[in-house]
């Protein structure tokens, strides 16, 4: 049977009534349905949709102020608040570099935009074209609300209920065999790294997925670990008062915390970290592998902490903070030791 925006919103209004808590990314996949599709059955009522140039929309999110930035996969969600500006594009890469808003952007995953009203909770929130959710800018009680209506009048679609056209992404990556990896150079490589952000470059180079490079890597340089350590490393974090960085991605853009952890609370499969400006939720049932991973740089050794899911998607990566040009902090180092 065809999903119609009519059939979809029947569906999603039943399914609210049996359990009025329920989420919408949990809904989504109850219905069998994507979020976008679900957000986009209150257009009219909850929902307007976005038309556009999002890169010329973000630019213009510093006028709303202090808002609270969220971006997620299937196993993390990462809130992070602060004021949203200094957005730059190079082509379809997007950079937001503030010590409160820090993103990179990939805006060919940014297809649909809608700005909703849930129970006069406000946000601006964007999907790639299998409709998940890439980002969401949420208002705070100190947002101006008058700037918000400004930029959404703005950036209104002319048309706006409409059913919508979703395309199921294919991006499933084939691992190589192993024996087919010319080790020899792939580890002569990784122990010559100038740079962590020549990683990515080196793994298409020897047409690797990420897991499968750790598992291959040089000997020494990334290690198995478990959730009950990863779990001590941030109760370290949290009692030494040590600054660290998260990063959790969507297609679409990766959002990132610099600062401390203090509030750890672990509640059912959720591990949080409840700060006033950063909020961090993480499935632990989610996890498949935790990976420490040592990168060599022109500033020394970098130390990540990966965790992966059972596909190989990276879930979340803790750095201890750093920038270019100063070595790791020993306050990390002394945490992972």
């Amino acid at each position: 049977m065809e999903n119609t925006i009519t059939s979809i919103k029947e569906q999603w209004l039943a399914l609210k009534e049996q359990q009025p808590k329920i989420r919408i990314r949990d809904a989504a996949k109850q219905l069998g349905v994507s979020e976008a599709e679900l957000v986009n059955t209150g257009v009219g009522n909850t929902a307007i949709k976005l038309g556009g140039d999002f890169k010329e929309l973000l630019k213009e999110v510093a006028t709303l102020g202090y808002v609270m930035a969220l971006t997620r996969n299937d196993f993390c969600v990462h809130e992070r608040k602060g004021v949203y500006k200094k957005a730059g594009f190079n082509g379809h890469v997007g950079l937001v570099v503030t010590p409160d808003i820090d993103l990179r952007l990939f805006m060919t995953h940014w297809h649909f935009g809608f700005a909703v009203n849930e129970n006069d909770r406000l946000s601006l929130q964007f999907f790639d074209k299998d409709g998940q959710a890439v980002h969401k800018i949420y208002l705070t009680e100190q947002s101006d609300v008058a700037a918000y209506h400004v930029l959404v009048a703005k950036y209104r679609a002319e048309e706006q209920e409409i059913d919508m056209v979703i395309m199921p992404t294919t991006n499933k990556t084939v691992e190589i065999p192993d024996h087919e990896v010319n080790l020899k150079d792939f580890h002569h490589e990784w122990i010559n790294l100038q740079d962590t952000h020549d990683f990515h470059g080196m793994l298409r180079k020897y047409e690797l997925t990420r897991t499968q490079a750790l598992r291959l890597a040089p000997d020494g340089f990334a290690q198995r670990m478990e959730v009950s350590a990863l779990k001590n490393i941030l109760q370290k974090a949290s009692a030494w008062k040590t600054e660290i960085m998260v990063f959790t991605g969507s297609a679409g853009c990766i959002q990132i915390h610099t600062g401390q952890v203090n509030k750890l609370v672990e509640t059912g499969p959720w591990f949080n970290v409840l700060d006033p400006e950063f909020n961090m939720h993480l499935r632990l049932d989610g996890i498949a592998a935790i990976w420490l991973v040592k990168k060599p740089t022109v500033d020394g050794l970098v130390h990540s902490i990966e965790v992966y899911d059972a596909k190989g998607n990276t879930i979340v990566q803790f750095f201890g903070k750093r920038k270019p040009g100063i070595p790791e902090s020993e306050a990390w180092r002394s945490i992972l030791n």
